[in-house]
């Protein structure tokens, strides 16, 4: 089994380094779920991953209210920014469609991966984003 990576992000000037080292940790992971509590950073670090693939930085907002955003990277490639926060029920992100964009190999980026749990494909890599000071973070990848 392998061993979780942790990535310790020391400050928000920080963040496009985490950025690339998650990027340089992927492999063919497409499915991205983001754990951490509220105000941890999650779409903070989900915007700069996103910056770091090409994706303007006017465009990249957090989906709260939508569920989804679709952004395209450097290649024209879809990116998909889900927030299930304000999820009543998993059926809602069935009846969405989540699942075909999971399966689509196109990356999927996920805040509150917990409330679809069901839903979610056997291969998504998990990362959790603890607060470690008042602008210090810890990223941890499980495989």
């Amino acid at each position: 089994m392998a061993q979780d990576l942790i990535i310790t992000i020391p400050s928000l000037e920080a963040l496009p380094e985490a950025a690339a080292a998650l990027r340089a940790h992927l492999g063919v992971a497409t499915v991205l779920c983001f754990e951490g509590e509220m105000g941890a950073g999650k779409t903070t670090f989900i915007k700069v991953l996103c910056e770091s693939m090409g994706v303007p930085t006017d465009e990249i907002s957090s989906p709260t209210f939508s569920l989804v955003n679709e952004y395209r990277d450097a290649q024209n490639r879809p990116i998909y920014h889900f927030d299930f926060y304000r999820l009543n029920d998993p059926q809602e992100a069935a009846q969405m469609g989540a699942q075909e964009y999971f399966d689509s190999g196109y990356l999927c980026l996920i805040e509150w991966p917990s409330r679809i749990a069901d839903l979610l494909p056997p291969d998504y890599l998990l990362l959790t984003l603890t607060v470690t000071g008042p602008s210090s973070r810890e990223l941890k990848i499980k495989k």
